[in-house]
């Protein structure tokens, strides 16, 4: 092989996944739903802030609510996910939330949004979103070979993060033209391309192994048995919710950071997005190259040092440029942890179990993380946005120096 073939070679290791024709149709769907997705996050902040004039124990009430649907229905979910036909249910979660999209949009352009009316909508699309994400994610390895999932994962991963990076912006530079309704019409609008791509797709003869035979709470115990037995993933999923729960997301903290410390408009708060979306490509681009990777139990917590570093910067911002580095580093950190973690998680159980291991990722991402910007908000309001991020960094940063002595994650 020439230098130049196999420079060419390495160089599009990067995305090898997508050569596979279903999963690439799948990730551009994806990407296009998912700035739909994030347009709707900064646009609900946004919206929440208005009718309540400021409130930030509001916004920890909208993340609480989502966090209590997600408690409720992860696990069943996951375990949905592992019974039936994933294309087709993948189907019927899409709807539902562009659905639910629809309506916020409604609501928002007919001025009869309401605080009571938010926190609905918000429990019934969590509820969708306890079975769509394990469901989707559990799809995955069923269109890549075994050798590729990590590079998938990674790749799914960018898709958010190029998300995260346009979709915030966008938002902050529409929603004076479009006005928050329109944002969230534009969401909803963002559902038809995977609606269509998994009307098509096609698993060419490959099956899901499915588990029918067990009971509900049966499925539940055989998935907790295999993670408590496996020398790794107590450790790493303990790790992972720790940074999801202490550290509050950016979507309740930058809304109060930008208007209470930086003093931005809309579209200042959209490039705050941008930086932490710009970092997360970068992150999930260099996972996604290190098909080889070793020892990404040591990666994970390195790139969680990483991050609380960032974290400490961030809080001890005061201009608009120390901010947008700190949430850059921020973001680079956080999607390596969040890949490793997810590709870990998958990568150590069996096909039939992915639905329910898949359930416990949204659980700590959707539900637990939520359910930790409830304090989060409240904090905010009595020491300030830059003192909740650094007490969130002090705790996570204690708990990943004990987590560095375990050997079964350092050596995994």
């Amino acid at each position: 092989m020439s230098t130049n073939a196999a420079s060419s070679g390495h160089r599009w290791r990067t995305f090898e996944a997508l050569g596979n024709r279903e999963f690439r149709w799948l990730w551009l769907a994806l990407l296009v739903s998912a700035v739909g997705t994030w347009m709707q996050v900064v646009t609900l902040s946004l919206l929440v802030l208005r009718i309540t004039k400021g409130s930030t124990l509001a916004l920890g009430s909208v993340s609480l609510t989502q966090a209590l649907a997600f408690v409720l229905f992860s696990f069943v979910g996951g375990s949905v996910a592992d019974r039936f036909d994933k294309r087709k249910l993948l189907l019927v979660t899409q709807s539902l939330l562009g659905l639910g999209s629809l309506a916020l949009g409604l609501l928002a352009v007919t001025n009869h949004a309401s605080l009571w009316s938010i926190l609905c909508l918000a429990f019934f699309s969590s509820a969708v979103l306890s079975f769509d994400q394990p469901t989707r994610s559990a799809l995955v390895p069923l269109l890549v070979p075994e050798e590729l999932l990590t590079n998938a994962v990674a790749l799914q991963s960018v898709a958010f993060s190029a998300a995260a990076a346009v979709g915030p912006a966008l938002a902050g530079f529409l929603s004076g033209p479009l006005g928050l309704g329109g944002i969230f019409l534009l969401d909803a609008a963002s559902f038809a391309g995977m609606l269509i791509v998994l009307w098509r797709i096609r698993l060419s003869g490959r099956a899901a192994a499915r588990d029918q035979d067990r009971s509900f709470l049966e499925s539940l115990k055989e998935v907790f048995q295999v993670i408590r037995q496996d020398p790794a993933l107590p450790w790493l999923i303990s790790g992972y919710a720790a940074v999801l729960f202490f550290g509050p997301s950016v979507s309740l903290i930058l809304p109060i950071f930008a208007q209470r410390v930086l003093h931005l408009n809309n579209a200042g708060l959209g490039w705050l997005f941008t930086a932490v979306g710009l970092g997360t490509i970068l992150g999930g681009l260099t996972v996604a190259s290190l098909r080889e990777m070793k020892r990404r139990g040591l990666i994970f917590l390195l790139a969680a040092a990483v991050w609380v570093g960032a974290l400490v910067w961030l809080g001890l911002s005061h201009t608009l440029l120390m901010a947008l580095g700190a949430l850059f580093v921020f973001g680079v950190a956080l999607n390596t942890v969040q890949s490793i973690s997810i590709a870990l998680m998958q990568g150590r159980v069996e096909e039939r179990l992915r639905g329910r291991i898949m359930s416990v990722n949204t659980l700590l991402m959707m539900g637990l993380r939520p359910l930790g910007d409830f304090p989060a908000g409240a904090l905010a309001g009595a020491m300030g946005p830059g003192g909740v991020v650094l007490l969130g960094a002090g705790i996570v940063a204690a708990f990943m120096a004990f987590l560095g002595t375990r050997k079964g994650l350092r050596e995994v």
